[in-house]
């Protein structure tokens, strides 16, 4: 009887006619890969992670930067509309672009490429900028959540430093002050109209932080 083919050309059969265990397996984990849903795949690697010694977790998130430079996930995205201003322009809200942006942002300084997710965020944070937003509004509190990101991205960047993966400090220091700036513009602009300004972690995170 002849083994199924498996990916890459080879039949998975040994020089004594027996078929390799190694491969057999490998075929039916990426069926399992194929077939699964997101959920079940999402709690067997948070599982295994964390039942695994830290080496398994250094290269996994290492696999996971390479994919995301190789398809161009740190590119910067275009911001044009991720925020929309309605009432006549008198109040912003959130558009449909920002959350597939925000995603991004957390795949970047989750699998530790916290400078390249400064980068978006930086432009995220430019783009409030001109806009107003009502009180306890939808726009306020994403703009909070953003807030948040942000510091978790600058805790990102620093183990990125302290692990190394800094290959360019002149342009992580450069991406450092794009956003510092785009922060600073954005406390102006919203003093203009009175508005609470929503990025204090962030500018908190950044007053202690010298590179």
């Amino acid at each position: 009887m002849v083994a199924p083919e498996l990916p890459g050309g080879s039949s998975g059969a040994s020089t004594d006619g027996r078929r390799p265990v190694l491969g057999h397996v490998n075929l039916m984990v990426d069926t399992f890969i194929v077939n699964a849903n997101l959920e079940d795949l999402r709690a067997i690697v948070r599982g295994m992670l964390a039942t695994s010694p830290p080496s398994v977790a250094a290269a996994f998130t290492s696999a996971a930067r390479q994919r995301l430079v190789r398809v161009r996930a740190t590119d910067i995205p275009d911001v044009a509309g991720i925020f929309v201003a309605v009432s006549g322009g008198s109040a912003a809200v959130p558009g449909e672009k920002l959350e597939g942006i925000l995603h991004r942002v957390r795949t970047l300084y989750g699998s530790g490429m916290g400078f390249a997710s400064l980068r978006i965020l930086a432009r995220v944070v430019s783009a409030t900028e001109g806009l107003r937003w009502e009180e306890d509004s939808a726009m306020e509190d994403t703009l909070g959540v953003i807030d948040a990101d942000i510091s978790q991205a600058i805790q990102s960047a620093k183990e990125e430093i302290d692990g190394g993966r800094v290959t360019d400090p002149q342009e992580a220091r450069a991406v450092v002050h794009e956003l510092r700036a785009a922060i600073a513009d954005s406390q102006m602009d919203i003093k203009k109209w009175g508005g609470a300004f929503p990025f204090e972690r962030a500018e908190a995170s950044l007053e202690y932080w010298r590179m």
